[in-house]
């Protein structure tokens, strides 16, 4: 090795060696006090909060000794987002990390200083949380979700495994945001392939069994259910419901799935979560929210369950299954 690339290497060693002596020194210096702001009780989302933490750990950071979690969740009541955001700025919390346009939109309302990290959000510029993707600007960065141009695919999926399908509905929850520009993709999607779209607003959990009679009613042959707060915490009854009227629904994520439902496609919320913990790392190493570009998602992932099929007697095509990531049996 010649002398120039041996001393190039050692001072190398030696950037590397302080870089990590000055991260341990962060570490010791301070316990982040990390506010969650989500859309359902902790219990419920433990695979995401796990995914989070071993994110942080992947960074060197471990729950309780550099780091603690203040949880709040809306229980899928949007109206308590601003009082639990305002809450997280009250204890002083270092950064806030959303889940969801209500909550997300809650927690910038709530601070532009205290720094926010979205773990996930359908259309970050869309819904006014952030200027721009590469350069959000003020506080507030984090993780987009695609839950609105999933919409189109999800309404194609269903064609693909109910050829016969002509007239399918969206669940979804108006008073959210993103709820418009996802019926909007619903609606087009269903025009551009020959088929009749129905929209069913849930307001309030007390009506979910009274959205899928009457859909059954109105002759509503499938579902695309939405996201949002109030869906996400009523997830059982609402893939209960889709049973029980044997309408076959998909759904954004895999939880649904995994709780009985037909089949979801969408983004892998678990590696969202995990990457959600690389911003909190660059934002505590002194990094400006504004200044860190809006991630898109890498990974989408197709979850059926056999066992609901054959439940709603819907036989599905082996030339769907075999494009499945997971089918549960």
């Amino acid at each position: 090795m010649r002398r120039r690339e041996f001393i190039a290497l050692l001072g190398g060693a030696a950037v590397t060696i302080a870089w990590q002596h000055a991260a341990r020194a962060q570490h010791s210096r301070k316990v982040l006090r990390i506010g969650m702001l989500e859309t359902i009780p902790q219990g419920f989302n433990a695979v995401h909060i796990d995914a989070f933490q071993r994110g942080m750990q992947a960074h060197g950071y471990l729950e309780g000794k550099h780091y603690v979690i203040e949880y709040r969740s809306a229980d899928g009541h949007v109206e308590r987002f601003p009082e639990l955001a305002a809450e997280l700025v009250r204890l002083k919390v270092d950064v806030i990390v959303s889940r969801g346009t209500p909550a997300a939109l809650a927690a910038s309302s709530a601070t532009k200083a205290i720094p926010i990290v979205m773990a996930a959000v359908g259309d970050p510029p869309a819904i006014g949380a952030v200027a721009d993707i590469a350069r959000p600007g003020r506080n507030v960065t984090g993780l987009s979700s695609f839950t609105t141009v999933l919409q189109t695919k999800k309404v194609e999926i269903l064609r693909d495994v109910i050829p016969s399908v002509r007239r399918i509905a969206a669940l979804l929850t108006m008073s959210n945001p993103i709820a418009l520009p996802q019926w909007g993709e619903i609606k087009s999607a269903a025009q551009a392939l020959g088929l009749q779209a129905q929209l069913y607003d849930l307001q309030n959990s007390v009506d979910i069994e009274s959205v899928f009679r009457a859909a059954a009613a109105d002759g509503v042959e499938a579902f695309v259910v939405g996201s949002g707060s109030l869906i996400q915490a009523n997830r059982q009854s609402v893939v209960d419901q889709a049973t029980k009227y044997r309408l076959p629904a998909i759904f954004q994520s895999r939880e649904f799935v995994e709780a009985g439902g037909l089949m979801s496609y969408g983004v892998s919320y678990t590696d969202l979560y995990f990457r959600a913990a690389d911003y909190v790392d660059k934002i505590a190493r002194g990094a400006r929210p504004g200044d860190l570009a809006i991630e898109q998602p890498t990974r989408f992932e197709l979850v059926v369950n056999l066992k609901t099929a054959k439940a709603i007697g819907l036989n599905m095509p082996d030339s769907f299954l075999v494009r499945a990531d997971e089918v549960i049996e």
